[in-house]
């Protein structure tokens, strides 16, 4: 019985979207809210939690493509938002950041619904977004140009101006999230910008394209693309007029798209692939850190860039620690259920591909699974539901895998850590680096001189001390080594979308001026000529 009730609460989600979407671009608004196919080919998103249809999308086309990047230009060149005054653009991002207030509730369901995370996930992190539409709102209200201090009688005014079309493409795991960090400063810029969402969760950004056309955002400044990335995703970041690439994906995708936007000179801002280490050291508080380190691996089921995957824990408390931590990750598990339930602790993987990959790389015989590894079948003893019918795959523990490993060494992207003994505070260090990727990290210790020090040596772009995953919009949010190329949040991103524009004024009277700028001057050929 409380299998059928969590089905029927699927069935309300899916009455939340369109039975279909289609691109929302500039040249296909008049194709409505049921749009025809008209030869695109069609995509099947799908709740990974029972595999029920949620939407049929009508994937962008060649020629879908081609005509948003132009619709895009033209909008930019018309002025309406790219030379609209910071205050009218900041109002209407304002605007939007109200209108989604209001629809967070909405949109957590649809997000729970395609990406099988839990609600409890969901509801919280969706709260959290408009405060990003209403910091870049905030910048454009304060940001200043400057004057540079040329020398000559010249004022040298220095703006920030748009790069004119920039190109996004994000993922899954945090499909609206993601898409608004990118969204609102590319937008406060005055850029027009095309997203390419992820194939396996694009309802929620075409949800929100609409949101913003109704806020105010003129047309053509907006447009989601959906399609596969190797074909729509491509063909857009291909495009010569695209002048910015702003990309969250594998490092592997990273890179090819990095070659394509370097052949076309334009600009690119990267966030790749991550294996944070928490490391755990002898004086840390065990229960906060044991907490830590649950929320760290295991939100969103361990689909995040920053997931903590390596837990080094110091010899003195590792069997505490361990002892604990394993409490913890048992009461996660048996708190799986219907990624709907409000009290279920943690939703399935993306797919069932995904989870074969996951049970794959850990069923490998490599070191010793202490919890998990292996899908959940059965009813919940959350809720009894059906845990066979989605992607459900437990909190996963495994010790004693050699640096070596790719358990060790690579993105598994599921909730699955390996925890491995450290005696002292270098060794903990040279483990925390021994990985290629350097996104993010988590420092456990109650010596003030020990958190910073140590938060110095690690090599990651985020390092998160007695706490993980803390994101913020005035917070700038990016990896070093092969976890990507520039910045996320802050004054960084804003800026990151605009380029610097310096208006050179000479101010000196028409008499100095003849007498100074003359340099082909027949006469006075010894008095010094002022160059450059």
């Amino acid at each position: 019985m409380r299998a059928k009730s969590a089905n029927a609460a699927v069935r309300i989600t899916q009455r939340l979207c369109r039975p279909r979407y289609g691109p929302f671009a500039l040249h296909t608004a008049r194709d409505g809210p049921m749009p025809e196919v008209n030869g695109r080919e069609e995509i099947a998103v799908t709740n990974p939690a029972n595999g029920e249809l949620l939407s049929t999308i009508i994937s962008a086309s060649e020629e879908d493509v081609q005509s948003a990047v132009y619709g895009a230009h033209e909008a930019f060149k018309a002025g309406a938002w790219s030379r609209a005054p910071a205050s009218q653009r900041a109002a209407v991002l304002s605007n939007l950041a109200r209108d989604l207030e209001e629809r967070v509730p909405d949109l957590a369901r649809i997000e729970t619904a395609q990406t099988g995370r839990a609600i409890r996930e969901m509801k919280a992190q969706l709260g959290r977004l408009p405060e990003w539409l209403d910091y870049y709102a905030a910048v454009l209200r304060t940001h200043t140009a400057y004057v540079a201090p040329t020398q000559g009688p010249l004022l040298n005014y220095v703006q920030r101006v748009p790069l004119g079309v920039v190109a996004q493409i994000t993922p899954f795991n945090h499909p609206l999230l993601i898409a608004v960090k990118k969204i609102a400063p590319a937008l406060a810029a005055g850029n027009s910008v095309i997203v390419k969402p992820s194939e396996l969760a694009p309802i929620s950004v075409l949800e929100f394209a609409e949101m913003a056309a109704a806020a105010g955002v003129p047309p053509g400044v907006l447009q989601v693309l959906p399609g596969y990335g190797r074909t729509v995703g491509r063909m857009l970041v291909s495009d010569p007029a695209v002048r910015k690439v702003d990309i969250t994906a594998g490092t592997d995708t990273g890179r090819a798209i990095g070659r394509i936007v370097g052949a076309n000179l334009a600009h690119y801002t990267a966030e790749l692939g991550g294996k944070a280490p928490i490391v755990v050291f002898d004086d840390a508080d065990v229960e906060s850190a044991v907490n830590g380190a649950a929320f760290a691996c295991f939100v969103a089921s361990g689909q995040t860039c920053v997931s903590g995957t390596r837990l080094l824990v110091h010899d003195a408390v590792y069997d505490a620690f361990v002892a604990r931590f394993m409490r913890k990750v048992e009461s996660v598990a048996r708190r799986i259920g219907s990624p709907s339930n409000p009290k279920s602790a943690m939703g399935t993987v993306i797919s069932l591909r995904q989870l074969e990959r996951i049970e794959g790389m850990v069923q490998r015989g490599v070191g010793t699974i202490l919890a998990g590894g292996r899908r959940m079948t059965g009813p919940s003893p959350l809720d009894g539901y059906d845990l066979s019918q989605g992607a459900f795959f437990p909190p996963t523990v495994i010790a004693d895998v050699p640096t070596e490993d790719d358990l060790w060494r690579e993105e598994i992207f599921g909730p699955v850590v390996v925890v491995k003994r450290f005696s002292t505070e270098q060794e903990g260090i040279d483990l925390a680096n021994g990985c290629k990727y350097g996104l993010g990290a988590g420092v456990w210790t109650q010596d003030l001189s020990r958190a910073h020090r140590v938060s110095a040596l690690i090599e990651a772009g985020l390092v998160w001390v007695n706490t993980h995953h803390r994101n913020d919009p005035s917070s700038p949010w990016g990896g070093m080594k092969e976890s990507g190329i520039g910045r996320e949040n802050g004054l960084e991103a804003f800026e990151a979308y605009t380029q610097s524009k310096s208006t050179i004024v000479n101010v000196a009277t028409a008499e100095e001026t003849r007498k100074v700028q003359d340099w082909f001057a027949e006469e006075d050929e010894d008095e010094e000529k002022r160059y450059g």
